[in-house]
């Protein structure tokens, strides 16, 4: 064992401690979060106009500070963007994590002196935490890559801007420098597929012992690889035993991974995005991730299906349930307050409060009332994939509303196959079985003629590569909407198809 392994070994029992103590007390944790946040707010511009002065509890912040997303706090994002201290947060920002806007073109999420650790240090103890429960620590002395964004940032009034994955980039701790892959340029390189392949050349002869990126664009590495090497990827880094993955549901990827590789490796899921390191993987015997209680985040709740009333209920860790959808706000040490990510979260429990991602408020299919989500589409494929001994690259959902020759409506699966499944007709009737079992009200649609099971459209090989690289979003942090309530990416695809 090395000196590096043994010591991480010592750090990770640490580090597993501390977590444990406060993940044992969540509501002591997040009151001590709330009152920080409230207290050194209470004199910036934000803090002002909603008397922050006056809040002493949850029930008060819930009365004075409205739920908003990135339009509805526009108005001082602009503010502080133009230059202007003491906005949402004590002083300026350290960076703007840049990202696509859908309605304003880019938004620009602050970074405070007082978030910025907490991006870097969950990332750290999701791998302590692993090595504290399997013992495994030998790792840490081969080649760690990270696929992610150009660490190149701009400057916009006198503050630093570019992707998040690009800011981290900045502080890699000092004793993984060495291990740290691809190089400095090669990170900087925009064009991804020259990235990739860059990548591919400044890999394929080292010890490669972990591999971390969002699964869509490490597949594509992985693939790569093989075409170069002509070897699975297991072979040419026999090290290889850790993936690490955030930013979509691995579970339809899986079986495609373990066929590049060749065996099964252990995996980490992360819970990154510019407004907080949410949440990580903390143990690989349990569902979900471990929500940051304790990292300058205060959380709240709204059931997913009552989140577009007119006055939805707030609520605060301690009133959650498992198993209900939940769209999650924050209010962060970054200067984000009772904002909305936009994702929906379900807890897998309580003790302690772990959650899974099960999809964006804005990316359901309810075109017919029928709010069918990502974490029900993504297990019945996976269901599906199973039982016909399947393997998908990539899928996305869209409804049809008006289908020619009288038919009924129906939703129209997109699917990229890897392997082609034994029986479609078995896969088509798993997956639409699989649904009706998992939401009511699509069982509903189908059982009174409203709607007809799906239907699947078979999307050639690197067909969505090709969407993605259409729309300007090839790699990087880039993701691929599994659902729409719309046709905007299936009349794209359409095209791809008859090409």
């Amino acid at each position: 064992m090395s000196l590096k392994s043994f010591g991480a070994k010592i750090f990770a029992k640490t580090i597993r401690k501390q977590i444990d103590n406060w993940a044992s007390k969540p509501e002591a944790t997040q009151e001590k979060i709330f009152q920080d946040l409230i207290e050194k707010a209470k004199d910036t511009k934000f803090g002002k106009d909603h008397d922050f002065k006056n809040i002493k509890s949850y029930s008060d912040f819930a009365k004075k500070v409205p739920v908003r997303d990135y339009e509805e706090l526009r108005f001082y994002v602009d503010k502080m963007v133009a230059g202007e201290p003491d906005i949402l947060w004590p002083g300026k920002p350290l960076y703007y994590a840049k990202t696509s806007g859908t309605t304003s073109g880019a938004k620009y999420i602050p970074l405070t002196k007082d978030s910025m650790p907490s991006h870097i240090n969950a990332a750290r103890n999701a791998i302590l935490c692993y090595i504290a429960e399997t013992g495994n620590a030998k790792f840490v002395d081969g080649k760690m890559i990270f696929l992610q964004g150009s660490p190149e940032m701009q400057e916009k009034n006198g503050v630093k801007l570019g992707r998040l994955s690009g800011i981290v980039a900045h502080y890699v701790p000092s004793y993984l420098q060495k291990n740290r892959m691809p190089s400095w340029e090669t990170n900087c390189i925009d064009d991804w597929e020259k990235k990739v392949d860059a990548i591919v050349e400044e890999t394929r002869n080292e010890n490669m012992s972990v591999i971390s990126g969002i699964p869509s664009w490490v597949q594509m590495y992985f693939e790569r690889l093989q075409q170069k090497t002509g070897k699975k990827v297991g072979e040419l880094f026999p090290n290889f035993d850790l993936f690490i993955y955030g930013g979509v549901n691995y579970e339809p990827y899986r079986s495609k991974f373990e066929k590049l590789i060749g065996r099964k490796v252990d995996s980490i899921e992360l819970y990154p995005a510019s407004e907080g390191f949410f949440a990580f993987q903390d143990k690989q015997s349990e569902k979900g991730m471990l929500l940051q209680l304790n990292s300058g985040m205060f959380y709240e709740f709204i059931k997913a299906d009552e989140f577009f009333d007119e006055n939805p209920k707030r609520l605060s860790i301690g009133e959650v349930k498992t198993g209900v959808n939940y769209v999650m706000l924050v209010s962060t040490n970054a200067g984000l307050w009772a904002y909305n990510i936009g994702d929906t979260v379900q807890f897998t429990s309580t003790k302690p409060y772990r959650v899974i991602v099960s999809g964006r408020i804005k990316h359901f299919i309810s075109a017919f009332g029928e709010h069918v989500i990502a974490k029900e589409v993504e297990e019945a494929i996976q269901e599906a994939t199973l039982a016909t001994n399947a393997q998908i690259s990539e899928f996305t959902v869209a409804p049809q509303i008006t289908p020619e020759a009288k038919e009924l409506p129906y939703h129209e699966w997109f699917i990229e196959f890897e392997k082609e499944p034994e029986d479609l007709l078995k896969f088509r009737e798993i997956l639409d079985k699989s649904l009706q079992q998992q939401n009511s009200y699509y069982f509903d649609l189908i059982e009174g003629k409203i709607l007809q099971p799906l239907k699947i459209t078979k999307v050639p090989q690197n067909g969505f590569q090709q969407y993605m690289k259409s729309i300007g979003k090839l790699g990087g942090q880039n993701k691929l909407p599994r659902l729409a309530n719309d046709r905007k990416i299936a009349e794209v695809l359409e095209k791809i198809i008859k090409a």
